[in-house]
């Protein structure tokens, strides 16, 4: 039996079809159970509970995390927002990794810091700490500044692991800007709970554009910039409508690493952050889920929908390039330290459904896609395009892709409405059916250079330069 080119064209086209309909089965079926888990959420939670937690006693100490690398731009007024959080007990951890800058000098002259002889122990390997600083000012009592050699993200929380004082910890992107009640709400799952929870995390929100003052958001205002704004929807569907389901399921692999919070003892018997991978956050999530599964400890990993953390994206083509080649090499770099989970139902939902998704469909989908794209230009060359079929399945795919993009946004409106004016909703509509042709092709692009950067061995993060949070315009809209 000869099997001709036209025989193997048909075959691949069914095989791209099943696996556009399996995906955005996915994507259906995270929907309905984000919107089941956000009405449960809002239903169960208020202000009330708030303001009885913020009396409660019982409430844990909390040590917030923060590398800083290169971020003299920022960080005062980054450190001012962290010391104004609403939270009864907390500490604030600044970790200067080797900057090049004037990052250290900037925390000194503004926070009168002096060095300390500090005893503390290397409970994780890290780099060498040449020195910790603590301030004059009592004002700034709960403030504490470490400096050390350079040795990237995942050693820089190691470190400060290994320096802070209390027994949960929250790691956090120190140009993040926090809600006044975040750690109020991401504390909400360790409490009360009948499983022991070993992670938290919240949703994530782009700060672009908006007015800040003191380290608060005063003005949310959408970014000005597409490659922005973009993002804004992007963020929508990963955190409401993509970690809300999985969290709703139990199968959470991923906590942001802008910000989380974590039992400081349980990340230290994981082995701390792994300094190997360029996906530090998603990798000690997923160990320490594979940890607590092989001990046969029922635990549980919560998530908070309420917009708790704002952060700068990046605003060139260039910077979002090298964040998004790194996140896939992340992904990659994750499945395969942990691949003995994947399919097997010794880890239960992670095993048989989460690895899974995450190999198919958000490690390989560009894969996929790009290979498609030659698949249909080799049909091109040879003159086996159905254009009616063509022009129909693109359609239809186009149409999803809008679509699901406005459902995140319905999402935002049900929930939390960050977005007030209506001209605010008409653009992100607009950028919505904008996406899928100008923004979605790059982030493909940037995916698959991702891949081919890891089967070379490239480790390295990439400039991931900023434009300032502190610059944001306070000019009326």
């Amino acid at each position: 039996m000869i099997i001709t080119f036209d025989d193997i064209a048909d075959i691949a086209s069914w095989l791209f079809l099943v696996y556009g309909i399996l995906i955005s089965l996915g994507y259906l079926f995270s929907a309905v159970f984000s919107i089941i888990e956000i009405r449960d959420y809002k239903r169960s939670n208020n202000y009330d509970d708030e303001i009885s937690l913020l009396q409660a006693s019982e409430l844990p100490s909390v040590s917030i995390l923060a590398p800083a690398y290169n971020e003299g731009l920022n960080i005062v007024e980054n450190v001012r927002s962290l010391l104004t959080i609403n939270y009864p007990s907390f500490e604030i951890v600044i970790i200067n990794d080797g900057s090049k800058d004037d990052t250290l000098q900037r925390l000194k002259d503004e926070y009168d810091l002096e060095k300390q002889d500090y005893f503390f122990h290397y409970f994780i390997k890290s780099k060498t700490i040449k020195g910790v600083y603590k301030s004059k000012n009592t004002a700034f009592k709960n403030l504490l500044v470490i400096d050390k050699e350079n040795g990237g993200k995942a050693d820089a929380l190691n470190t400060g692991i290994n320096v802070c004082s209390y027994d949960m910890i929250c790691c956090i992107d120190v140009d993040c800007i926090l809600e006044h009640d975040a750690m109020l709400k991401l504390v909400k799952p360790f409490l009360n709970n009948s499983k022991k929870v070993i992670a938290s995390g919240g949703v994530i929100r782009v700060a672009n554009d908006c007015v800040i003052e003191d380290g608060r958001i005063i003005d949310v205002r959408l970014p000005s910039k597409f490659v922005a704004r973009v993002q804004v929807i992007e963020y929508f569907r990963a955190f409401l409508m993509g970690r809300m389901a999985w969290s709703r399921v139990d199968g959470l692999l991923l906590i942001s690493g802008a910000f989380g919070m974590f039992d400081k003892q349980l990340a230290i018997e994981a082995g701390g952050y792994n300094h190997n991978t360029v996906g530090e956050d998603m990798e000690l999530l997923v160990r320490m889920r594979r940890m607590m599964r092989e001990k046969k400890i029922p635990y549980k990993v919560g998530f908070v929908p309420d917009p708790l953390c704002w952060t700068e994206v990046p605003q060139s083509w260039e910077i979002l390039k090298r964040q998004r080649n790194r996140w896939t090499r992340g992904t990659a770099e994750t499945l395969m330290i942990h691949k003995k989970m994947i399919f097997n139902p010794k880890y239960g939902v992670l095993g048989l459904l989460s690895t899974p998704f995450w190999l198919f469909f958000e490690w390989m989908a560009p894969l996929i896609e790009f290979t498609g794209t030659i698949f249909f230009i080799l049909l091109l060359w040879f003159g086996l395009i159905s254009w009616n079929f063509f022009l129909t399945f693109l359609g239809v795919v186009y149409a999803f892709a809008v679509l699901f993009s406005v459902t995140a946004l319905f999402f935002e409106e049900y929930s939390f409405q960050q977005y007030k004016k209506p001209k605010y909703i008409f653009k992100l509509i607009g950028t919505a059916f904008l996406e899928p042709l100008i923004y979605h092709p790059f982030v493909m692009w940037a995916a698959v250079r991702g891949n081919w950067d890891l089967i070379i061995g490239k480790k390295s993060w990439g400039e991931m330069t900023r434009a300032g949070l502190s610059n944001s315009s306070k000019k009326q809209d």
